[in-house]
C-alpha cells in the first residue's frame, strides 16, 4: 500500500483531489487491479511515477504535454493509472523525472522520455523540445552496456552504465554534465573520472557520482552553491545510500549514521541526535528517514505538510524533526519503502 502527503496542487500525490495534507494518505488507483509493491517513486515538478515491483508504471499529476506518459486528451489525473509500456509484453525497470519531463527504462534496456524539455532534458536530440508520447533515446545505452543506475532533478538527468561509464544529458551550464559546460541535447560521456561510477544522485546545479564504497572515490560536478562541491569529504568509505536535495547531499552509512552537507536555511541538512537510520530520501528541500526501529523522521521545508502537520511560522522543521504517524487502522505493517519529490512525501508498506 502505497500513502502520501504534501504538496498536491495538480494531484500529484495521487489521492484524489489538489488539497494538500499534512498526514500520510492513502493513493488511490484508477484501474480496479491494485498493483504490487512500490519499488520506486520519481517526482517532477507537478507530476509523480510509481515504478512497481513487477515492473509496472503508475503515474499521476499534470500530463501537459505528455509527460506521464498517457494519453494527452488526459491534461491530469488525480489518481495512479497504469503507464502502458511503449513495446508489448514489456516491462519497466527505472524511472526519474524533471521538472517536466520523465524518462523510463524498460527491462530490455532502452530508454524513452516524454514531457517538454527546454534546454535538452529529453535527450532526444539538438532543438527537441516536446514529446507528447515516449520516445526512445537513439544509439544509447551503448552496445554491450546497460542501466544501472538513474537520476534525475530539476533540468538534468545521469544515467551509470554497466561498464562504470556515467553518461548524462540536459541544462549543464553549471557543469553539473562535466565539461564543457552547457546544454547537452543527447547522452554524452560524463569525462575526466578516475574511477568507476556505480551510483549517480542530482541536485538542481550538482551531480554526485561515487564509485565503489570499499576504496570511497566519489565527485561533486557542477555549481558550488551552498558549498556543496567544496564541503564535500575527500572519500567516502562504506556508504550505503545516496540521496540529494536541490542544494544538498546526504550519505547514509552502513552503521545507520548520517552525513549532509550543503544548504541548510530550512533545516535540511540532518539534525543532530538522530536515531539509526536504515533508509533515507531526499526532496527538494526535505528530507525523509526510517529508523532501525522502524520509526518514520520528517525534517526540513515542510510548508505544505510535506514533513507532517508541525512546522515554524517560516514552514520549517529545523534542528529537530518530526515523527510521522499512519492513521491507517488498516495497514498496520512495517513501512518498507520511502520516497520524496517536490514538496511531496511517500511511504509503502506489504499490503
Amino acid at each position: 500500500m502505497l500513502f502520501a502527503f504534501g504538496s498536491n496542487g495538480s494531484g500529484q500525490l495521487g489521492i484524489t483531489g489538489t488539497e494538500d495534507v499534512s498526514s500520510p494518505t492513502r493513493c488511490v488507483y484508477h484501474q480496479s487491479h491494485i498493483p504490487k509493491l512500490p519499488l520506486r517513486v520519481a517526482a517532477g515538478g507537478n507530476h509523480t511515477l510509481v515504478l512497481m515491483s513487477a515492473g509496472d508504471m503508475y503515474a499521476t499529476g499534470s500530463n501537459d504535454h505528455g509527460r506521464i506518459g498517457l494519453p494527452k486528451s488526459l491534461v491530469a489525473v488525480e489518481s495512479f493509472n497504469y503507464v502502458p509500456p511503449p513495446e508489448k509484453d514489456c516491462k519497466f525497470r527505472f524511472c526519474s523525472a524533471t521538472w517536466e519531463a520523465s524518462i523510463l527504462i524498460t527491462t530490455d534496456n532502452i530508454i524513452y522520455t516524454c514531457g517538454v524539455g527546454n534546454k535538452g532534458e529529453l535527450g532526444q536530440g539538438v532543438g527537441s523540445t516536446t514529446s507528447p508520447l515516449p520516445q526512445q533515446l537513439s544509439g544509447f545505452p551503448p552496445v554491450a552496456t546497460e542501466v544501472v543506475d538513474l537520476s534525475s532533478c530539476v533540468g538534468h538527468t545521469v544515467a551509470v552504465l554497466s561498464n562504470g561509464e556515467a553518461y548524462a544529458w540536459g541544462n549543464g551550464r553549471k557543469g553539473q554534465l562535466g565539461e564543457p559546460s552547457a546544454v547537452v541535447w543527447s547522452p554524452r560521456k560524463i569525462a575526466g573520472l578516475h574511477f568507476k561510477v556505480i551510483r549517480a544522485v542530482c541536485g538542481r546545479e550538482f551531480t554526485h557520482l561515487l564509485g565503489d564504497p570499499k576504496y570511497g572515490q566519489h565527485a561533486v560536478l557542477g555549481a558550488d552553491k551552498w558549498n556543496v562541491v567544496s564541503s564535500a569529504p575527500s572519500s567516502i568509505l562504506g556508504w550505503k545510500d545516496i540521496v540529494a536535495s536541490w542544494g544538498s547531499l546526504y550519505v547514509l552509512n552502513t552503521t545507520g549514521t548520517l552525513l549532509s552537507w550543503g544548504r541548510n536555511d530550512h533545516g535540511q541538512l540532518a539534525p543532530g541526535a538522530l536515531p539509526l537510520i536504515a533508509k533515507i530520501a531526499a526532496g527538494s528541500e526535505h528530507c525523509l528517514a526510517l529508523t532501525w526501529s522502524g520509526e518514520l523522521l520528517a525534517w526540513g521545508w515542510g510548508e505544505h505538510g510535506n514533513c507532517g502537520p508541525i512546522f515554524n511560522e517560516y514552514g520549517d522543521v529545523t534542528e529537530h524533526w518530526n515523527s510521522v504517524t499512519l492513521q491507517d487502522a488498516m495497514s498496520p505493517s512495517a513501512i518498507v519503502g520511502i520516497g520524496a519529490g517536490c514538496a511531496t512525501s511517500w511511504l509503502w508498506k506489504q499490503d
